[in-house]
């Protein structure tokens, strides 16, 4: 795994079988990993004299000479300013005295700080921004080509600056400044507290959850440490390893996941920053996303309770701002960008209903949401630049044919006009499908749901079923079987879920199958 290498555009024939003209896209919502950032840490192996020489300082950060931040310009809160800057980083040097971190030939203004997105990143994630532009917007009419606000567009990002930035790049990759009005006001871009994000896996606030990550870790290092490609491994690359951890292993310090990690982000950018070519061995590279895949996301195929407690309540908002959308009650995520202070829910240019959302988040984002449906069987680790599109497609009527044959019309998704929103006498929200009223099932009906992971449609096993897909396409999964197969590990109340159960066993008694 590193860099996607992304297909070109579909050609007519696909757009025609991808989007056929009985359906009609409504809402699209787009999941984007961040795209290569700098390496975390070397520190596990600065001791090892054949790594000395390897910067842990990497000068692939042009963004650091062009800072800015907004400042206030008077005391009565009535005025404010934008202080552009640029950004050294200090650390220690060889007596502990304070030096600037350099770079190789001794760049300093362009240093990136551990983790932090790279030119590289940002001009691969700009270039996905300019992909969905070409699709959405050129090939199928679905968004417009020039906004005067971003109410209808749902941005979000984790707390990573990393996430923010991808987020940030792909927006003005598909809405450059050519394509907003002069009078284009700032975007709203959603984040929430790192205790209550849900956009990742969120281990480090959820109890049960990291319980359960340890148990699948170490049967994963315990199936793994002494196997053949784990002796593979240590031939190429045990003599790096620090004194203290001296074999590679699943749970070895730096564990394996980390080293992969490492080496991506090390083979993306230049020669001055790569490690020893046997980091790069290509069996050795499909070992470690073999096992690290395992490691990571094997719980998401195998318990329902992992999959509730690492990525259900992120699913569970997706599926309600499709049901959102479908009912047409607001909650499609348009409550939360648009309008103003004291008038929120309104486009500022009169949009009642959300058309696109873009969030910026993880690999373990996208794996754990694909893993969980059952739509992850055979893949390797997510690479850089990788995406989900959840699409929402309505049934078209069958019209009448009263003028006799005709040329068949153009494709066409977006007409500019927005669909009243209506005041239903229930809001389903997260209700469980179980739980729905006959007239509250009806306003599912008509919907359908397809995932594309990295430009490829995706089916999901329970969406095989009769009755559960498009006639003749099973990735067109129905909004209800959709919802159901979603209810079935979306948390009621996520914070509550991470502290029950920790007394209990981390795996399930019998096979609990995804997508189902």
């Amino acid at each position: 795994m590193t860099t996607l290498v992304p297909r070109g555009p579909y050609t007519d024939e696909e757009l025609l079988k991808l989007y056929p003209t009985n359906l009609k896209l409504q809402l699209v919502q787009i999941y984007l990993r961040y795209v290569l950032d700098t390496i975390k840490t070397l520190a596990p192996w600065r001791t090892k004299s054949s790594l000395s020489e390897v910067s842990e300082h990497w000068p692939y950060c042009n963004a650091a000479k062009r800072f800015s931040s907004v400042v206030m310009t008077k005391t009565d809160w009535s005025a404010w300013s934008e202080l552009r800057w640029r950004r050294r980083i200090e650390t220690f040097g060889d007596d502990d005295r304070p030096v600037l971190a350099a770079g190789p030939q001794g760049l300093v203004d362009t240093v990136c700080q551990l983790g932090e997105l790279t030119d590289k990143g940002r001009e691969t994630t700009l270039a996905l921004g300019e992909r969905l532009r070409h699709l959405y917007v050129d090939q199928l009419s679905f968004m417009p080509r020039i906004i005067s606000d971003a109410d209808m567009i749902y941005l979000r990002a984790t707390p990573m600056p990393r996430a923010l930035d991808s987020v940030q790049q792909s927006f003005i990759g598909m809405y450059p400044a050519s394509a907003r009005t002069a009078s284009f006001p700032p975007p709203t871009i959603i984040t929430r507290a790192a205790a209550d994000e849900t956009l990742f896996p969120n281990e480090g606030n959820c109890r049960r959850f990291s319980q359960l990550g340890r148990a699948f870790a170490q049967r994963t290092a315990n199936k793994w440490n002494d196997s053949k490609e784990m002796d593979h491994l240590n031939a190429l690359i045990a003599k790096w390893m620090p004194d203290d951890s001296p074999r590679v292993a699943v749970d070895s310090h730096p564990r394996l996941s980390g080293i992969m990690d490492t080496v991506n982000s090390t083979l993306a950018h230049g020669p001055k920053t790569r490690l020893p070519s046997e980091f790069y061995d290509s069996k050795g590279r499909d070992i470690i996303d073999r096992i690290g895949t395992e490691e990571w996301f094997s719980g998401y195929k195998e318990s329902e309770e992992y999959r509730r407690l690492g990525i259900g309540a992120l699913v569970g908002d997706i599926v309600t701002r499709m049901v959102g959308s479908a009912e047409g009650s607001g909650n499609d995520g348009l409550l939360e960008v648009a309008g103003v202070e004291g008038d929120l829910g309104k486009g500022r240019s009169g949009e009642s209903e959300l058309k696109f959302a873009m969030s910026g988040c993880h690999d373990t984002t996208l794996a754990a949401v694909l893993s969980s449906l059952g739509a992850f069987e055979g893949e390797k680790w997510p690479p850089y630049t990788s995406h989900i599109a959840v699409e929402l497609f309505k049934d078209k009527p069958v019209q009448a044919d009263r003028s006799g044959p005709s040329e068949p019309a153009p494709r066409q998704f977006f007409l500019g006009a927005s669909r009243k929103r209506t005041k239903p006498s229930s809001v389903i929200m997260r209700k469980a499908t179980h739980d729905l009223t006959a007239e509250e099932k009806a306003k599912l009906q008509g919907y359908f749901v397809r995932l594309r992971y990295n430009d490829r449609p995706m089916t999901i096993p329970g969406c095989k079923l009769p009755g559960k897909h498009l006639e003749g396409d099973e990735t067109f999964c129905t909004l209800e079987a959709f919802k159901a197969i979603a209810d079935k590990f979306t948390p009621r109340i996520w914070t509550r879920a991470c502290v029950e159960g920790i007394d209990k066993p981390a795996f399930p008694r019998s096979p609990e199958p995804a997508g189902f």
